[in-house]
Order: C-alpha cells, then sequence, then structure tokens
C-alpha cells in the first residue's frame, strides 16, 4: 500500500472531533478532519461543562475563548413528591482544586464556533466540511477512506489511523459492525430551551432543580444569561413529535413560566440512553464521544466525557510515535470504557430516582434520602460523582489518589498568579512537595517541577494540602493530567520512576539490561 496521504483522519467535526484535531496537530501529526455540515449547529445541545474540560481548553489556548460564553453551574435542589426538599448536588467549595469554577453552564454554538477556529488554524490541520465518508477499509498499514465532497464526487484517501467522532449514529461503528451494550437505561424525554425576555429573570426559579415528581418528573437548569433549559419526561401514550409543538410545550411549562416571560428557543425530543461500545478499538480505527458512548443528561456529562475520550488518546498516540511501546494504545478503551460505565452507573442510580413514577416507590425514595441526611436533605457534589481511572496505564502500586486528578493551583509569578499548567507545561511531570528530595535521575522525557521557594510557589495551598491528605512526597503525573503513581519516601519514587520506565519502554529497558 501507498504511505498514507495523513497520520490521522479524524472523523466529525464537533467538540469531541475538532479537540481531537487541535490536540494532535500540535502533536506534530497531519491531520484531516472532515464532517458533513459546513457550519456550527446554531441551537444548543450540550450545556454542562466542568473544570478538567476546562483547563483542556486552557491547555489548547482557548480559555480566554470559551469564557464568555460560560457561568457557574447553580446548585441543583431536588424536590421530592411532595414538593419537599430531598437532596441537593453543589460544587466542592474554593480553593478550587483545578483552579477553574469546579461546574459550569456554556451556550455551545459559540463554543463550539472557537474550538473548529482552533483546530482548523493549528498548523497540520487540514479541515473539510461539507465531506462525508462513505467507506472505510482498515488495513495493517493505515486505513483506506472514501470521501464523497460537497460536489458529489468521491475519492479515497490513505490515513495512518482514524478517530471516530461521527456522533450516535456513527457510520464508522455500524460499517466496523461494532455493537452498542445496552446498559439499561431508556427513556422518552423532551429537552426544551428558553430564552428570558429582558427584565423577566426572576420569572423562574434562581437555582437549578429537578422535580421528582412521579406524576412528571421535570429537570430545570440555569444556563448562561438568560438561557434556561428544562427537560421533560414523557409519559406513556404521548407522541414525542406532537410534544415538542410549541402549544404543548407552552402547557407542559404553564406550571412555571408563560409566552409573555420568554421565547421557545428549541424543543426536541430524546430518548435518554445508556449504551457503551462493546470494541473502542478496531486497528488502526479509534472510538471516541457519542459514537462510543451515551449515557443519561443528569449531572451533564455527556459532551465532557468525549473530550475526555479524545485528551487521552491523543497524548498516547504521541508517544507511541515517538517510540512508547504500541501496547499503550491498548489502553485506550480499557481506561475510558471503565471510567463510562462507572460514571453512567452513577448517572443511572441519580436518573432512577428522578425518573420513579410509582407513588408509593416515591414516598419511600423521598424518606430514605431524608434519614441519610439525618432528617434533611442530604448535599453531594459533582465531583464527588466523577470517578478517577480505574485501570490502564496506571503505576502497579496500589494508592487512593492513583488515576485521579492531579490538582492544578494557581501559582505566584511575576507579573501575577497564573494556572500551573501554563508554567509547567502538559507533558509526564514529576511534582514534588516541599522540600522532598529529587530522584537521583529522571526518566526521558519526565520534566521535575518543585513546590517551594526556588520552585513552584501557590497561593492558596491546595497541593501543599493534597500532598499532606495523600500522605505522600511525590506524584508521577500524565499528560492528560491524570495520576499514574505516588511516592512516600525516596525509595518508593526511584522504584515508581524504574517502574514507569519499564511500562513505557519496555525494549529499551530490556536492551539496557542486556
Amino acid at each position: 500500500m501507498t504511505a498514507p496521504a495523513r497520520d490521522i483522519a479524524v472523523i466529525g467535526f464537533g467538540p469531541s472531533g475538532a479537540t481531537a484535531a487541535a490536540l494532535l496537530g500540535r502533536a506534530g501529526f497531519s491531520v484531516l478532519v472532515i464532517d458533513r455540515d459546513t457550519a456550527v449547529y446554531d441551537r444548543p445541545r450540550a450545556i454542562a461543562l466542568d473544570h478538567e474540560i476546562l483547563r483542556l481548553f486552557d491547555n489548547l489556548g482557548l480559555a480566554e475563548a470559551v469564557l464568555p460564553h460560560t457561568a457557574p453551574f447553580t446548585a441543583s435542589e431536588h424536590f421530592g413528591a411532595a414538593g419537599q426538599l430531598i437532596r441537593r448536588v453543589e460544587m466542592v467549595p474554593p480553593p478550587y482544586p483545578l483552579g477553574y469554577t469546579p461546574s459550569l453552564v456554556f451556550s455551545q454554538p459559540p463554543v463550539e464556533a472557537a474550538l473548529r477556529r482552533q483546530a482548523a488554524a493549528t498548523p497540520g490541520v487540514e479541515v473539510r466540511l461539507g465531506t462525508t465518508l462513505t467507506a472505510i477499509a482498515p488495513d495493517a498499514e493505515g486505513v483506506t477512506l472514501t470521501l464523497r465532497g460537497a460536489d458529489g464526487e468521491e475519492a479515497p484517501l490513505r490515513a495512518g489511523q482514524v478517530i471516530a467522532c461521527d456522533g450516535a449514529s456513527s457510520f464508522v461503528r455500524q460499517a466496523l459492525g461494532i455493537r452498542f451494550e445496552d446498559l439499561v437505561f431508556d427513556e422518552p424525554w423532551l429537552v426544551v430551551d428558553l430564552l428570558l425576555e429582558p427584565g423577566a429573570a426572576h420569572a423562574l426559579p434562581e437555582t437549578s432543580a429537578q422535580f421528582c415528581d412521579p406524576a412528571r418528573p421535570v429537570t430545570y437548569i440555569l444556563g448562561p444569561g438568560r438561557h434556561r433549559r428544562f427537560e421533560i419526561m414523557l409519559l406513556p401514550g404521548e407522541d414525542p413529535k406532537a410534544m415538542q409543538q410549541e402549544d404543548a410545550v407552552w402547557r407542559l411549562l404553564a406550571r412555571w413560566v408563560t409566552p409573555a416571560a420568554a421565547r421557545l428557543w428549541r424543543a426536541a425530543s430524546y430518548r435518554f440512553h445508556a449504551l457503551v461500545a462493546a470494541e473502542w478499538r478496531r486497528g488502526r480505527v479509534f472510538l471516541a464521544g457519542d459514537a462510543a458512548h451515551q449515557q443519561p443528561p443528569f449531572i451533564g456529562q455527556g459532551m465532557c466525557q468525549g473530550l475526555r475520550d479524545v485528551a487521552n488518546l491523543a497524548w498516547k498516540l504521541a508517544a507511541v510515535r515517538d517510540g512508547a511501546d504500541p501496547a499503550l494504545l491498548d489502553s485506550y478503551a480499557g481506561e475510558r470504557g471503565q471510567h463510562v460505565r462507572t460514571l453512567t452507573g452513577r448517572i443511572k442510580a441519580i436518573g432512577r430516582q428522578v425518573c420513579e413514577r410509582d407513588p408509593v416507590a416515591a414516598a419511600a425514595r423521598d424518606a430514605a434520602l431524608l434519614a441519610q441526611g439525618g432528617g434533611r436533605a442530604p448535599v453531594v457534589t459533582r465531583q464527588e460523582i466523577v470517578p478517577p481511572l480505574e485501570a490502564g496505564f496506571l503505576d502497579s502500586a496500589a494508592h487512593p489518589a492513583r488515576g485521579s486528578l492531579f490538582p492544578q493551583p494557581w501559582i505566584e509569578a511575576p507579573g501575577g498568579a497564573v494556572l500551573m499548567d501554563r508554567v509547567a507545561g502538559t507533558g509526564w511531570r514529576l511534582v514534588l512537595a516541599e522540600g522532598a528530595a529529587p530522584p537521583a535521575a529522571l526518566p526521558p522525557g519526565v520534566t521535575l517541577l518543585r513546590l517551594g521557594p526556588g520552585g513552584l510557589v501557590e497561593r492558596e495551598g491546595v497541593l501543599a494540602a493534597w500532598f499532606a491528605r495523600q500522605g505522600a512526597i511525590a506524584a508521577l503525573v500524565r499528560p492528560d493530567h491524570y495520576v499514574f503513581g505516588l511516592a512516600a519516601e525516596g525509595a518508593a519514587l526511584a522504584a515508581l520512576l524504574h517502574r514507569f520506565a519499564a511500562r513505557l519502554h519496555p525494549a529499551s529497558l530490556a536492551k539496557e539490561i542486556a
């Protein structure tokens, strides 16, 4: 076969595809990204981000472009069958562990447009809109794609690897015969987006809510600015298409708002699914985002999960290109698949409680939640719902913080405090607690960072407190900011670095031993 015309082809130019293209272009790959649509969809779909994703955007140089289109995600108050408060879902308090507000709402069209601009401006990235993938044929050396342009002409293209970010109805997944595993959640809902009229800001509640009413469960979210969203469960016998008509929508919303206070922006019926691909990789083809998984939206993690996928995959593709063990790519499916399954299980548990339609069971749910809080509504944070990585390219020595996100404090700098990533970069980092002795040698490609005078001086003590909680003097951090492993003292640190080098470059280690 001829050499690949592109190192990597990305199918789909939504948030996951655009982020993948930008990350891969920055890593030095030649990238072709295609999408059959020619413009960003101008209505909101995803509405929630978290601090991990904003950190990723900042790493891409996008934070300043994205932040004007965001707002803090207000606490979500859950109300029971009798209208009583039965739970609050909040975000962790300051000082924030990753430097940014931990939970945010956002407006997808301008954020997606900013992602596309960034990807298209990245050297090595070519964007073809109005282009459809009509056939895919992987082989041992690469992948042959058949692309149909806006003029209807078809032409083949070779790529070394393919990342399919082409959505829930993914052509790539179906063409390769990869099935979805059903994680057993399937409910019909109507999603309604409103724009409040000027001066009507107080026409609706000022905090987000889950109305866990067995007669008809409803979710309410405060979006940025004048954007408000309702997600309304459809009942047996209701026609989804009929229920998304404007007169039907206003009848459903009459309890909270009238057309005098808000303008209907979008109404769309969905089935809230819990699905995960049985395979995330078929040779040189990888699935990501909605092509690989779908989850109910009860804590707003759908888009976040897709961006975690591509952030995980991009650094591994670069590492293998640069000589790391090719088996590193096998960890993509294990890490992301388990993370998706665990988080989806937690979301399903919340969704089952929200969606309970039996009045007796709903009353029992309410009583159980209040009992859990000692007679008051219990409080949980969105951050504790999102799990760490549980398997994959992690140190073999167990530690509670292994696989968790490494904190990002504000660091003192001559021009004022800056976030740590802007000083430390995003490669492999060995971070030492204040006073910890450095190792005798570092593995190639690992940057050494020290807390304290002469090193990183943090403003709020986030990292110092983290190291104290973990009983550690050092953490080895991956390019996607997850903790590979930790060490409590010098000998353990040397062993940690040896295990890391043996995992990432086993052939080099074998040659060194020989």
